[in-house]
């Protein structure tokens, strides 16, 4: 016998995230009356922050988002470039924060799993992911535990469905102890006759419900990633999906045989909000009205309620719109896949989205307003007040530098995460040209070549915190440098956007500032924003997170044969150091895990000079005029030259010129922008020079030996910078016993 459904009272409607002025324009849009309990879980989960981005639409409207190889910018599954010959790049990031901190495995597996089916919705074959995680203070007691359960969750999921994982990034912060950040990219190939969307079209067409059965894993997930965490977040395991990478694979594989037939009309996948939003989304974008009927929906537990079905998140399933000429020959696709096909509904003129279920209406609501009507806030922000510019002599230097190359180097963020990523199958389909640690951007060949795909994901929380507007900028101009650094030419971006609670003004205000800079970045760029997610209410106990604005970039190499790599190549080559170096040590590791400092404005970044750099450095790498580049972030100039030691085991001796009358610590580990270290030939070098023009270019160094060499310092052996780099991450993991890192 049927449960019945629970009474609407004011605590049901606050418990579902709803506030009172939203629940008095929900009962204004259905004429009065009170909801259903199923009403209720719909106009919760579609007018959530996690999928009605109500308090950062209004500010997403001013990123540049087309372009002259944009096919499709925001409002899809994915973004979609053209590549040229046919071929579009599909990609998208999505977090997966909440259910990652409540259980790290099936919450960062899930994660995965939601990524790609955004990606293969739109008629690619994904073809590499890349993840950015965030966790907390290494001494906190739930970091080793969180660390270990997400990275097995993300290898598990990528390796079993068969996708390379070849690049991303982990850090540590206090910030993040009540709340880690998840963020998963993905990206794919598709024809560029052949990209599916979302947007329903024609009145009674059949809407089919695919992929694998509903379950009651994940109920209320959507909700929960729109709410603060508080000291009962892991008693809500259950709004944790489970995923089935298997399972997943199968579904790759008969959407894309179904998407051939010429069968598909419109497809979404069943992410956030299940059911929900996948009908109301396709609905609401083709001005059509959906009708489901909850009884033909494919269940794996019995008794299910409307509002279970309507609000799951089980995993690997997908909703379509088909053409009913070919619903035979669509049906046979799936059941060939052994995959569940259920035709379960059918679009109508009404803008009405009605769910049925035994017989009964469960719901009945006008469709606009649950999608793109959703409510709307601009919310109260403050800017954060601006940092103090500190010059190099106001840090003094608590240390030689020689030994505080070697600390930070052994520090959490800066130390080797090979640990993690040899967990991650970064060569499965045999066109990782370069994978995790081989250079400043991951490159994937496209199909046989000779072209290739460069990828990266990264960003700079502090520089947020301390100045959103320029941090925002940064995390943009790095993923610029980053692509140019390998050779590719930078085609377009994806953001994941997280940040505190909306709400507080101060939080806003960062989310503000970022968007903001983040938007003058991509202008100057010209690197428009295709594709992201916003993860707001990252907040524990009334702590929020470092605000994240996590920035994923996509460039095309002409030639995979040309890319560069980051590590020196020979011994007997000059090292040249492109960009201007003023020994910026605000907001810098330095100042930070050196110094004990948590102080001053961030690096500021000028994006003409941006522009000048990496056009300058892709000329470079594209003429094969250079053996070795590395773009220089976190650490500055002595941090990159030991990085660029390690792969090859060649040593580098610094100029005393390359300080610039600077203090040697402020000139060796400022954190200057637009900055890129280049390995060439003695020949090559003098040309270098010659052309570079109004890029500012010194000759600072020469490779060779085994041993790095810092005017002033005694030699330090690679095998030293090795050694320290390489050990912290699998002590940690081990619990604080030393252990070798290979």
């Amino acid at each position: 016998m049927a449960r019945p459904d629970p009474a609407i009272t004011p605590d049901i409607v606050a418990a579902h995230g709803i506030k009172p002025d939203e629940y008095e324009r929900l009962v204004a849009l259905i004429g009065g009356r009170t909801p259903t309990w199923t009403e209720v879980g719909i106009v919760s989960a579609m007018w959530n922050e996690h999928c009605s981005y109500k308090s950062s639409r209004l500010h997403l409207r001013g990123l540049p988002t087309a372009g002259p190889r944009v096919i499709q910018g925001p409002g899809e599954n994915a973004g979609v470039v053209d590549i040229g010959d046919g071929l579009a790049c599909v990609f998208k990031m999505e977090s997966h924060n909440h259910p990652s901190f409540i259980e790290p495995y099936q919450g960062a597996a899930t994660g995965v799993g939601g990524i790609l089916r955004d990606v293969f919705t739109m008629g690619a074959r994904p073809v590499a992911c890349l993840d950015v995680l965030r966790f907390g203070s290494p001494d906190h007691p739930k970091t080793r535990h969180l660390v270990a359960g997400v990275v097995a969750g993300i290898g598990g999921y990528g390796n079993s469905f068969g996708v390379p994982t070849v690049g991303g990034g982990i850090a540590f912060d206090p910030s993040y102890n009540g709340n880690i950040l998840v963020n998963a990219m993905a990206v794919g190939l598709a024809r560029t006759d052949g990209i599916f969307y979302s947007k329903a079209t024609g009145v009674g067409k059949p809407i089919v419900y695919l992929g694998s059965k509903t379950g009651r894993d994940g109920i209320g997930g959507a909700a929960m990633a729109s709410a603060a965490f508080d000291d009962d977040a892991l008693a809500k395991r259950p709004t944790v999906q489970v995923g089935d990478p298997f399972a997943e694979k199968l579904l790759l594989e008969a959407c894309l045989e179904l998407m051939r037939t010429g069968a598909v009309i419109a497809i979404q996948d069943m992410g956030a909000a299940g059911l929900t939003s996948s009908a109301v989304e396709m609905g609401a974008k083709g001005d059509l009205g959906i009708e489901l009927d909850l009884d033909a929906v494919p269940c794996r537990e019995p008794g299910m309620t409307a509002y279970e079905m309507m609000l799951s998140e089980s995993q690997e399933r997908m909703l379509m719109v088909l053409d009913p000429a070919k619903q035979a020959e669509a049906e046979a696709v799936f059941r060939k896949w052994e995959l569940d096909f259920a035709v379960i509904g059918r679009t109508t003129d009404t803008l009405r989205f009605v769910i049925k279920h035994g017989g009964e209406v469960k719901a009945d609501l006008p469709i606009k307003e649950l999608g793109d009507q959703a409510p709307l806030y601009d919310r109260p922000h403050v800017e954060a007040p601006k940092r103090a510019v500190l010059a190099p002599s106001d840090v003094p230097a608590p240390m030689r530098d020689g030994a505080a190359l070697l600390h930070l180097l052994g520090t959490p963020d800066l130390a080797s995460k090979r640990w993690a990523w040899q967990q991650y199958d970064h060569l499965i389909g045999g066109n990782t040209i370069v994978g995790p640690g081989g250079a400043d951007a991951a490159v994937v060949r496209v199909e046989d070549g000779p072209k290739g795909l460069a990828l990266t994901a990264d960003v700079t929380s502090r520089y947020c915190a301390a100045d959103p507007f320029e941090g925002g900028k940064q995390a943009v101009a790095e993923a610029w440098r980053n692509l140019s650094a390998v050779g590719a030419l930078p085609l377009a971006l994806t953001d994941n956007l997280n940040f505190g609670n909306p709400e507080k003004p101060e939080a806003m205000g960062e989310l503000v500032g970022c968007i903001r800079g983040i938007g003058e970045a991509a202008r100057a760029l010209d690197f428009p924003i295709v594709s992201g997610n916003v993860s707001l209410y990252n907040e524990t106990g009334g702590r929020g997170i470092l605000p994240t604005p996590t920035i994923g970039g996509v460039g095309l190499v002409d030639d995979v044969a040309r890319v560069a790599r980051s590590a020196f190549a020979a011994g007997g080559e000059a090292v040249l150091l492109v960009g201007e170096t003023r020994g910026w040590l605000g907001q810098s590791l330095y100042l930070r895990d050196v110094c004990g400092r948590a102080e001053g404005a961030p690096p500021p970044v000028d994006l003409a000079a941006e522009r000048r750099h990496g056009d300058f450095v892709r000329a470079l790498v594209r003429d094969g005029r250079v053996s070795a580049v590395h773009d220089l972030s976190d650490g500055g100039l002595a941090v990159g030259l030991a990085e660029m030691t390690l792969a090859n085991g060649i040593g580098v001796k610094l100029d005393t010129g390359a300080l610039g009358g600077l203090p040697s610590h402020a000139a060796l580990f400022g954190e200057d922008q637009g900055r890129y270290l280049v390995s060439c030939t003695e020949a090559q070098a003098d040309a270098i020079l010659e052309r570079a023009g109004d890029v500012p270019v010194d000759r600072i160094g020469t490779t060779g030996g085994a041993s790095l060499i810092l005017p002033g310092e005694a030699a330090i052996q690679v095998s030293e910078i090795r050694r320290v780099r390489d050990e912290w991450m699998p002590r940690f993991m081990a619990g604080g016993m030393a252990q070798a890192a290979e």
